[in-house]
């Protein structure tokens, strides 16, 4: 379940439905509420006007693409957004950019109950650091 009594927003970004589908079950499950998008564009645009508790994000997205620019775009919107970066290959260039913007980089395939404790790990971090003014 989620880490308090207040239902999560967590905004899942990934261009493979299929993909996008199973994060969305998965987390429904668990309690959480997930706003699917499949594209950069709509990731940026739920950015605009939704305040998402955790940011989701696939490495590779459609037209070249990148999660991190997704991630770059959200930390502009909501600078304490915590993310976590999703890939099934990562350089050591793309590791040190989600390094240096504070991501935690999860390789695919995820198993579910790592993907899960991290992200409620992130959740009960952003949320304790909010109540202690951080």
């Amino acid at each position: 379940m989620t880490t308090s009594s207040r239902k999560y927003r967590i905004l899942v970004v990934d261009d493979e439905p299929s993909v996008l589908t199973t994060y969305r079950m998965i987390l429904e499950q668990k309690g959480y509420e997930v706003l699917p998008a499949p594209s950069a564009k709509e990731a940026r645009r739920v950015l605009e006007g939704e305040s998402p508790d955790l940011l989701l994000c696939d490495l590779s997205l459609e037209e070249g693409e990148s999660g991190l620019a997704v991630i770059e775009c959200a930390r502009r919107h909501h600078p304490a957004l915590p993310s976590l970066l999703l890939t099934g290959y990562a350089s050591k260039d793309i590791s040190d950019r989600a390094q240096r913007l504070g991501v935690s980089v999860l390789f695919k395939p995820v198993e579910i109950q790592e993907f899960l404790a991290v992200i409620r790990a992130h959740l009960s971090a952003h949320e304790h650091k909010a109540a202690s003014g951080e």
